[in-house]
């Protein structure tokens, strides 16, 4: 995929300046007439302080500010007050390579899931998903997010009767659109749902990856074991290289739909699996083959 960057770079600018960045859900629209560009790959330094201010300032609305009440009762940074100090924030949003505490233990505070805006969802992955919609960060229209799903990745061999993309190159580049609709739990790419994925081995990948779902968090990790048949994916497995995981991107809104990248090095060969994390997801499709040769 090739992009220019001008508008996005002007956009991170802005978002450098107000102290935020694109550490918790990713998004920027292109140009007018031209693809969304690749968000910025998120590091482990990303999920230690960019973002922290708009999750305090959107966590304070349902606990409180420490000074008034919030959404959830709360009067002061007490039994729910950690959820706002770093502590809180990481385990929200994962820090690093550390999944988010919610998607190791499956569940959420009950306060989150029964009061508020949640409307009494049990499911954490729409109690993310509504939390985090207006996260900082990139973003691409509906339009941009059709064209990515059907785009069939430059260097790449696809196989639609198989149902399988194959690289060859040393850089291999691929859009990965989340739940864009029925079945629902599914990834898009290349116009096909879930295909096997095959690079070389020393192969630097970068994967961009938009939530495409109305009401529902995604995220993308590639892992090593039977991560696909769990629940709780990260419970089982961990991410297979350095910077392959994208925890979770929140709903849509109408600026626009998250968008956030993926980038490693596929160094070990092996047979692994792309997934959702977020807890139930994977063993309800969304999930694929990823072999490096």
């Amino acid at each position: 995929m090739t992009r220019k960057r001008n508008t996005i770079i002007a956009s991170a600018a802005v978002l450098a300046a107000a102290g935020l960045g694109a550490g918790l859900a990713v998004a920027a629209a292109g140009s007018p007439g031209q693809g969304p560009a690749l968000a910025p790959a998120a590091s482990s330094a990303s999920y230690t302080s960019p973002g922290y201010s708009w999750y305090q300032s959107m966590m304070s609305g349902y606990y409180g500010n420490g000074t008034s009440s919030g959404m959830m009762g709360a009067t002061s940074y007490g039994s729910y007050g950690w959820m706002m100090s770093h502590a809180g924030y990481q385990w929200m949003t994962g820090s690093g390579t550390a999944a988010p505490g919610w998607m190791a233990g499956g569940t959420l505070p009950t306060a989150m899931m029964s009061t508020g805006m949640m409307g009494g969802s049990t499911d954490p992955g729409k109690v993310m998903g509504t939390l985090f919609a207006d996260a900082p960060g990139y973003r691409v229209s509906a339009t941009q997010a059709t064209v990515l799903g059907t785009e069939v990745p430059a260097g790449a061999q696809v196989g639609r009767a198989a149902n399988t993309i194959t690289f060859t190159t040393a850089n291999v580049t691929l859009a990965v659109l989340a739940s864009p609709s029925m079945p629902a739990e599914s990834f898009r790419i290349a116009g096909m749902t879930n295909p096997a994925i095959s690079v070389p081995a020393g192969a630097h990948v970068t994967i961009e990856l938009v939530n495409a779902d109305a009401d529902m968090a995604h995220g993308l990790v590639i892992t090593v074991g039977g991560a696909t048949a769990s629940w709780m994916p990260m419970m089982t497995a961990r991410p297979a290289f350095a910077g392959s995981a994208l925890w979770f991107l929140g709903n849509p809104t109408s600026a626009g739909m998250h968008e956030g990248t993926l980038a490693f090095t596929a160094t070990t060969p092996g047979i692994y699996h792309y997934l959702c994390p977020v807890p139930g997801h994977a063993q309800e499709g969304m999930a694929g083959a990823f072999t490096v040769r």
